[in-house]
C-alpha cells in the first residue's frame, strides 16, 4: 500500500469508526444503568447510534472505494474488504431497517413507555435482532483493525 494521503485518512477512519462503536456500546450501557428513566436513555442512545450509522456509512463507502482503487478487483479476494461490506450491510440493515421498527413500536405505545405496553415482546424481539448485529459489527470491526 502507498502512502499516501487516502491511506493515511483510512487508518485514521478505521480507528473513529471502530472506536465509536465500542465507545457508543459502552455509553448505552452506562446509560441504561445510570439514568432512572428508560426512555430517556433511550432517547439520547438513539441519538448516539444515528451518528454512529452517518459514521459507518461514510466510513464504509469510502475504505471501500479507496480499497478498491488500491487494490483494483484483489480487493474482493480480502476478507478486510467482505468484513467491510458486511459492516455496510449490518448498518443498512440497523438504520434503515430495524431502526424504524422500533421507532414505530415506540410511538405505537405511546404515551406509555413500550415495555410497558402490548408491544413490549415484538420489542423486545427485535431490540434484541438490533443488538445481534450490533456487536457482529463491532466484532467485525477487530478484523477490519487486524488486516488493515
Amino acid at each position: 500500500m502507498k502512502n499516501n494521503w487516502s491511506d493515511k485518512f483510512s487508518l485514521l477512519l478505521i480507528t473513529f469508526w471502530v472506536g465509536a462503536l465500542w465507545t457508543v456500546g459502552a455509553v448505552a450501557y452506562v446509560l441504561f444503568s445510570t439514568l432512572p428513566d428508560n426512555q430517556l436513555a433511550g432517547q439520547i442512545a438513539g441519538q448516539f447510534f444515528t451518528y454512529l450509522a452517518y459514521l459507518g456509512l461514510f466510513s464504509a463507502f469510502f475504505l471501500l472505494l479507496q480499497r478498491l482503487f488500491a487494490y483494483g478487483t484483489q480487493a474482493l479476494k480480502q476478507g478486510y474488504f467482505w468484513a467491510l461490506v458486511v459492516m455496510l450491510l449490518l448498518v443498512l440493515a440497523g438504520h434503515f431497517g430495524i431502526q424504524p421498527i422500533l421507532a414505530q413500536l415506540k410511538a405505537d405505545a405511546l404515551p406509555s413507555d413500550v415495555m410497558q405496553s402490548v408491544f413490549s415482546d415484538r420489542f423486545a424481539t427485535w431490540h434484541g435482532v438490533a443488538s445481534i448485529a450490533y456487536i457482529l459489527q463491532c466484532l467485525l470491526g477487530f478484523v477490519v483493525v487486524l488486516k488493515r
